[in-house]
């Protein structure tokens, strides 16, 4: 045993020896090896050492001790930044070591500022990457904080508890309901005389039933005998207890709410409009309102004679609603600041009644001359003849102030403020409306004497030269009212004013509108060549006419025109401009007057003629409707216009024979299209069937591109049912004119007509291909389909036709109602984007609200595309149809007039009944009655 023993077993170990250092093991530190833990502040064993007070103590002298000690090993080198501490640090700091580190430093400085942006904006984006990845608790229930706002008080008060800590039974009241018991149930059982035989020892400790229960009930409390204990019960005496708790606790609430002689009121149902009330109204922040306060209180102890402080400071109390606060610290102001006009008047105006009054009356004391103070005490009476009296006081020291002039007179009866005038207009002879009103007030001479008088003390001022020649035209002297006006421009010229163009423009108006027709005539004459090119004078003169036309200005505008034809008297722009503001706002005897001085100076203008022609047809007046005709030929030999002009008047008026040779000379002297289609409809309105067809034929070898022609063949031999023969009239046409929109569907229509849809739509397929982007083809194919029930295929034609189409108002309007009701209004607002003034869209926007009986605003829209296109008839009818259902009489009546003065042609439901030649000689306004007719509201 011992020759197997180790040597080194039970000796001890080297100094510094480690277990398994030499096969690569590390050995490990134990607590008991160093001891227990201790912190930096802790004392050390060997208290009473000098310098080792504490662990951090020695510590710091162990890093001292290793800072001496530089550790220069090679693993403590790098290639780059060399020894990790200074190789020379234990070396003496000289001045070039002082320079070179500040030249080290610069540098590091200037390396760093070049890429501080870089590397700024590159934390920049970190961080905001890291805060969009991981958002702070605030930013996540921002967008919840700004919905509060929008929180009712009944939304709030609804929110539940924040978690309750109680167990389930007690969160939950399910498990445990309280029902109050009805006095009923006391009642029943207080009759059946039921003992109660149980005591509260409360009772027994504070009121007495000392003894026991066999002996009785006697108690040593005076009057102790307790009711209810083994006493039957009277269910009548209970009700009546019951009662009159009620009446007590009713009483007792009207005493608290009617009592003035305790230290409260209170008011049940005022009650919380009183809290309310007291509620500051500011909307501010109670700090913010501290800061401000104080603030103003330095303002004021550091410049008490600085008026805006004293102000500022009582609106702040104002505000917050102290208000008694804040007439102390005005009244204080107006002691410090005793002639800021501006104090005394926010005294005034924070003060009740009576008070302001004294305060405005020291104010005058103060202030003798402030108008303003005078102005707030008149206003401070309520007496008319107390308001007199103060303003006469005013003017007594105010002499020269307009204002209380003006103000003055206001309350005086006409003879009283002429009298006034009078004095004032020598006190203040600068003020133009003193002048002026007391030219008013006076008698013709008297008032020419003052507007003399006047135009000698203020030669700058227009209004009273305009004001003269308002007073001569009302008193019939309308021959100097253009002198009055030439002298005023002459006079204000010579004493240096400037001629303001606009200016005078608005007089103009402002006498029109007073109905100074004459002077407004003169001012417009007057001024309306000044500082104007000569280039320009047509088209300024132009835009002004149609200025006062929007302002309502008819004789300013009627002015212009007469001055404008004046000056080009040759040009049929300007007449028929002129013609045409004198049909819409002029008379008939105006309009007529007008057209004969036009042809007089434009003979070869056709249209001026034809306007003068339908005027007098209109007004009835035939055979002068035919000699102004009559004249035009002479004027205009072989003119298309004026032969149709005949033919339509003699034809209207039943004259078909004259209407017939008109036309036939027509065709012999100046043949056109237009003059053959007019001669075949005349034949065959009036049921010359086969000379309606000979004429056709003529005209067609004539004139075989004209697509009228072919239609007209076409549905000429559509109405005799010959419907082979019309098929090839349409296939005819449409080899001339592949082009021809309504010739394509006539022809599609005939074929679904006679049941031929296959053929209808491949007419149509071969006519979007010779016609690309035609929006009228597609809609047509769309309705074929939609025809004949095939609602898919009309869908998916829609969603082509809008491709190829995007900008038609028709196909728009069309796609709007092919949708079902949910998804219309959301299709409308796509087709208001694409086609924003398209008056098909707005039509159909407008029906649109009349199926949802929103019949305000369908009349809104209605109103809207009318404005738009007064020419589409279908519009006119369906807000006819729609005031027919909804509107009154006068609605009616006023869609009817308005489209009658439009004089619609076109709209596919207006043009089937308008070109049916059944309706041939109808007027405007039964075509629109037939058409509204037509119309049934299945949309």
């Amino acid at each position: 045993m011992n020759k197997k023993k180790k040597p080194f077993l039970g000796m001890p170990a080297p100094l510094g020896y480690v277990p398994g250092l030499g096969r690569g093991a590390t050995g490990f530190t134990t607590r008991s090896d160093i001891g227990p833990a201790r912190d930096a502040n802790d004392p050390v064993d060997d208290r009473h050492a000098p310098g080792k007070r504490t662990v951090g103590d020695q510590m710091k002298k162990s890093q001292a001790a290793d800072d001496d000690d530089e550790d220069l090993n090679d693993t403590n080198y790098d290639e780059f930044n060399g020894y990790a501490g200074s190789l020379f640090s234990s070396g003496p700091y000289e001045k070039d070591d002082e320079e070179a580190d500040a030249i080290y430093a610069a540098l590091d400085k200037r390396m760093d500022e070049r890429r501080k942006e870089r590397r700024e904006q590159r934390e920049k984006e970190e961080i905001e990457k890291y805060r969009m990845e991981r958002p702070k608790i605030q930013q996540q229930f921002s967008d919840l904080k700004r919905k509060l706002a929008e929180v009712t008080e009944e939304e709030w008060l609804s929110i539940p508890e924040v978690g309750d800590a109680r167990n389930k039974r007690q969160r939950n009241p399910r498990y445990e309901k309280l029902t109050p018991v009805p006095d009923s149930f006391f009642a029943k059982h207080l009759q059946t005389g039921e003992n109660h035989t149980s005591v509260d020892p409360r009772q027994t400790q504070f009121g007495g039933l000392n003894t026991p229960y066999p002996g009785g009930l006697n108690t040593p409390y005076p009057g102790g005998m307790t009711p209810g204990l083994m006493t039957p019960g009277t269910g009548e005496l209970d009700m009546r207890k019951i009662q009159a708790r009620n009446t007590l606790m009713d009483m007792r609430l009207s005493q608290v709410s009617d009592s003035v002689s305790g230290q409260t009121v209170v008011d049940p149902k005022g009650y919380l409009t009183d809290l309310n009330s007291m509620i500051p109204t500011h909307g501010g922040d109670i700090n913010d309102i501290k800061k401000a306060r104080l603030l103003l209180k330095s303002v004021r102890e550091t410049n008490p004679h600085h008026p805006p402080a004293w102000i500022a400071s009582a609106r702040l109390e104002e505000v917050t609603g102290k208000l008694q606060v804040a007439r102390n610290l005005i009244m204080k102001g107006t002691e410090m600041c005793p002639k800021s006009e501006d104090v005394w008047l926010e005294a005034a105006r924070l003060q009740p009644g009576d008070t302001a009054k004294a305060v405005v009356a020291q104010a005058v004391r103060h202030l003798p001359q402030s108008v303003r103070i005078y102005i707030r005490a008149a206003e401070l009476e309520t007496d008319i003849r107390a308001k007199k009296r103060v303003l006469r006081k005013a003017l007594e020291h105010v002499p020269n102030s307009v204002r209380l002039w003006k103000a003055a007179v206001e309350l005086e009866e006409p003879e009283d403020a002429r009298i006034m005038l009078s004095r004032a207009v020598e006190c203040c002879p600068t003020s133009v409306e003193l002048w002026l009103a007391l030219a008013r007030l006076e008698t013709y001479e008297n008032a020419r004497k003052v507007l003399n008088k006047a135009r000698e003390n203020i030669p700058t001022d227009r209004h009273i030269w305009i004001t003269a020649a308002k007073l001569e035209e009302a008193n019939g002297n309308t021959q100097m009212v253009e002198k009055i006006i030439d002298r005023a421009i002459t006079s204000l010229r010579a004493n240096g004013v400037e001629i303001n163009r606009e200016q005078w423009i608005q007089d103009a108006e402002e006498c029109d509108k007073a109905g100074s027709v004459a002077t407004c005539q003169a001012v417009m004459r007057a001024v309306i060549g000044i500082g104007i090119e000569e280039e320009d004078r047509k088209h300024t003169w132009m835009e002004d006419a149609d200025s006062c036309v929007a302002h309502n200005a008819l004789e300013c505008a009627r002015a212009i025109y007469a001055y404008a034809l004046q000056v080009f008297p040759s040009k049929k722009s300007v007449w028929l401009r002129a013609a045409y503001f004198e049909k819409n706002h002029g008379t008939r005897e105006s309009l007529e007057a007008l057209l004969q001085r036009a042809v007089a100076h434009c003979p070869k203008a056709e249209v001026l003629w034809l306007m003068g022609a339908k005027s007098k047809w209109l007004a009835g007046d035939v055979p002068a409707a035919r000699s102004i005709l009559a004249l035009a030929f002479q004027a205009n030999p072989n003119s298309e216009e004026i032969w149709l002009a005949a033919v339509k008047l003699e034809s209207e008026n039943n004259e078909y024979e004259r209407a017939r040779r008109l036309l036939a000379k027509a065709r012999s002297s100046a043949p056109t299209a237009r003059v053959f289609m007019k001669s075949v409809k005349l034949e065959w309105v009036l049921g010359n069937i086969a000379a309606a067809q000979e004429l056709c034929e003529e005209a067609l070898k004539h004139y075989e591109d004209f697509p009228k022609l072919w239609m007209m063949k076409g549905q000429i031999e559509e109405q005799e049912e010959l419907v082979e023969k019309a098929r090839e009239a349409y296939s005819q046409g449409l080899k001339k004119c592949p082009h021809s929109t309504p010739l394509w569907l006539l022809l599609s229509r005939l074929e679904e007509k006679v049941g031929q849809l296959t053929r209808a739509r491949a007419i149509l397929e071969k006519s979007r291909l010779k016609n690309p982007k035609n929006p009228g083809l597609w809609l047509e194919s769309v309705r074929l389909e939609y025809r004949a029930g095939l609602k898919n295929i009309a869908n998916t034609l829609m969603a082509k036709a809008l491709q190829e189409c995007p900008n038609s108002g028709v196909l728009w309007s069309e796609a709007i109602f092919l949708e079902a009701r949910p998804q219309r209004k959301t299709k409308s607002v796509d087709a208001l984007k694409k086609c924003e003034h398209d008056p098909h869209v707005l039509l159909a926007v407008a029906k649109l609200f009349w199926s949802e009986r929103k019949i305000t605003k369908a009349r809104e829209w209605f109103h809207r595309t009318v404005k738009i296109d007064s020419d589409l008839g279908d519009a006119w009818a369906f807000f006819y149809k729609f005031e027919l259902q909804h509107g009154t009489e006068e609605q009616r009546e006023e869609v009817r007039r308005r489209c009658e003065n439009a004089e619609p042609r076109h709209g596919e439901l207006w043009c089937a009944v308008s070109k049916d030649i059944a309706n041939w000689q109808r007027k405007i306004g039964e075509i629109l009655v037939l058409v509204a007719a037509h119309i049934k509201n299945t949309f």
